[in-house]
């Protein structure tokens, strides 16, 4: 079983309520003051931590608009642009992460992000980041798995993608460079995601694999999903978050909007409240309701020596009398003395 580990202030582990993290990714649409705004709304729906992407169109890949570099998917919600125009929309400007970090700071919401390279993981380290977080599309990519690992701090990785044999490697990497404290998102790497293509029974797998914390990066609509993982032992959950879908913006379509993300809060946390303990028999507060049982009645007056019939003797709320269950026991027997309608039937009047 793993232990309980700690992202500044807060502890993560299945003693704990779920850790959810508002990702804002590129909902910003270049404005810093839309930034910051996110950061405000996500601090008021209850989230705890804050994340941002570190990176710029030219650490991500080669401004061109031909080939593989051009996305003509038409499926895919970017089609129509290059890689380089994509990254240059979504990108959060460097110079933007200190205000952003400190606005989340002043709030009580932990800010943290994730590198894409070297140069990144540089910035964050002077930004004194608690965590990091690698994208399932960063995955395999060993020599940043092993720098950010190197920090000494906890990583959260997505697992979008990867096979078995490829995430053995990755926190092999991971433990190998430094990381002590690791989790694992279930991730299913399309946007957005559906419910049945999330498969997040791979969760507990997950968790008896590596022995680690284990969490869901949920590109999916809705609560729901989230919800459910936690039930199956999600310590973390990941969702995408702007202020207002119609607003627009690269990954507005799959991000929630506040109202959701403080649905998101509080269903999670009554998820993971109601896992308890495996409990049979009443619980302190049911031992009061145990009286709305039924039990044995009599329900007509009677005198000594008659004897107990379908007629005079019923099975009804509320529970003072016998168990139901000796029912056919009673029925038949001598009452010794004079009982009145709605006397709770008891091993002394039999004797």
């Amino acid at each position: 079983m793993t232990e309980t580990l700690k992202i500044a202030h807060r502890s993560i582990g299945l003693g704990h309520p779920p850790f959810i993290i508002a990702e804002m990714s590129g909902n910003h649409n270049q404005s810093l003051e839309r930034a910051l705004e996110i950061v405000e709304a996500a601090a008021k729906t209850g989230a705890h931590a804050l994340k941002i992407q570190t990176y710029t169109p030219d650490t991500m890949t080669l401004d061109l608009d031909e080939r593989e570099f051009h996305i003509s998917d038409p499926n895919s919600l970017w089609t129509g642009t290059s890689l380089y125009k994509l990254y240059g929309e979504a990108c959060t400007p460097w110079e933007w992460h200190k205000p952003i970090f400190e606005r989340a700071r002043e709030l009580g919401i932990i800010p943290f992000s994730t590198p894409f390279d070297d140069t990144a993981v540089d910035l964050l380290e002077s930004l004194d980041v608690p965590c990091y977080k690698i994208a399932s599309f960063e995955n395999t990519d060993l020599p940043l798995i092993r720098r950010v690992a190197a920090t000494g701090k906890p990583l959260i990785i997505s697992t979008g993608m990867a096979t078995v044999a490829e995430l053995d490697e990755t926190v092999r990497a991971a433990r190998e460079a430094g990381c002590k404290d690791l989790i694992l998102l279930k991730c299913t790497s399309t946007y957005p995601a559906t419910a049945d293509n999330t498969n997040i029974l791979t969760i507990p797998h997950l968790r008896e694999l590596f022995d680690c914390e284990v969490g869901l990066s949920d590109h999916t609509m809705g609560v729901g999903v989230s919800v459910a993982s936690v039930a199956l032992g999600a310590t973390v959950i990941e969702k995408h978050f702007t202020l207002n879908r119609a607003d627009g913006g690269v990954d507005s379509t799959f991000s929630m909007e506040p109202a959701e993300m403080s649905q998101l809060v509080i269903e999670t946390k009554r998820a993971w409240q109601s896992l308890g303990k495996v409990s049979y028999g009443a619980t302190e507060k049911e031992k009061k309701s145990l009286v709305f049982r039924r039990s044995l009645y009599i329900v007509k007056d009677m005198k000594a020596g008659e004897l107990l019939t379908s007629e005079n003797l019923r099975a009804i709320r509320p529970g003072y009398g016998l168990p139901v269950k000796y029912l056919e026991v009673a029925l038949g027997q001598k009452i010794n003395q004079d009982v009145p309608l709605g006397t709770p039937l008891s091993w002394e009047l039999l004797k």
